[in-house]
């Protein structure tokens, strides 16, 4: 993917979305997909993981990615904002069901996988553990960890509350099976299935032909297969799965 410097970006015109160049980053991938979903242009802008990132920190007023601009409007980071952003440039197709009952299903799962002490995030204190035990960890490493709360106690709770997680998508998506439905929420794909696709790479990443992402970061996403073998179901799988086939786009670039 051709990115452009942030110095580049702050003056363009439309849709510009900040990520991290050179890695599949799930907030990052599920906001691209669903941009794409909706047939939505922007342009890429590049931000360093870890880094400090301060041209980008004083144009948005934050240093990580994603963070999307839309002409002159703020900038916004949040999963929830991102995808409400979304929702307000291209209408349809929604993302968001109008039945009030079930837009909350569908925001109260996507948060799940992507908010705050979600999915995502828990398997992010994982991934920072290894690095966090030396005696001098990275100072990028170190960033990170201050930014997202990192603890011991919080890297060793945090497979526990990923199981929990996915049985209850699990168990979502076996009583939608049961009459007749593929995705999580009524009767057609909304964000919460995207969220999934792209946070289960966290821990079973896509093939290299279709995901050719570095090979120190599929193997820090691969770390722990033993563990989540016990609760990453066929289902889950196999709903990754369609929603590949049918509605995010391959092979990944990044």
């Amino acid at each position: 993917m051709e990115y452009a410097e942030v110095e580049q970006a702050v003056h363009a015109p439309g849709l510009r979305l900040v990520l991290t160049a050179g890695v599949p980053g799930p907030w990052g991938e599920t906001a691209k997909s669903l941009f794409d979903y909706k047939g939505l242009k922007y342009l890429p802008v590049r931000q360093e993981a870890g880094g400090e990132n301060t041209a980008l920190m004083s144009w948005t007023g934050q240093s990580s990615a994603p963070v999307a601009v839309f002409d002159d409007l703020p900038p916004v980071c949040h999963w929830l904002d991102l995808l409400h952003l979304a929702e307000r440039l291209a209408p349809s197709p929604a993302l968001l069901p109008a039945d009030p009952a079930q837009r909350v299903e569908v925001l109260g799962l996507s948060a799940l996988i992507a908010g705050v002490d979600g999915f995502g995030w828990q398997r992010r204190l994982q991934l920072l553990a290894p690095a966090m035990a030396l005696a001098e960890p990275p100072i990028s490493i170190q960033r990170m960890a201050g930014k997202y709360g990192w603890s011991e106690q919080a890297a060793a709770q945090a497979g526990e509350r990923m199981q929990g997680i996915a049985a209850l998508l699990d168990q979502r998506l076996a009583a939608q099976e049961a009459t007749g439905k593929h995705w999580f929420v009524g009767d057609g794909v909304t964000a919460a299935d995207f969220y999934w696709a792209n946070f289960l790479g966290m821990v079973h990443p896509l093939p290299a032909d279709v995901n050719p992402m570095p090979d120190y970061l599929r193997g820090m996403y691969s770390s722990g297969a033993q563990d989540s073998a016990r609760w990453l179901t066929p289902r889950l799988l196999d709903h990754r799965e369609r929603m590949y086939r049918e509605h995010i786009r391959l092979p990944l670039e990044f």
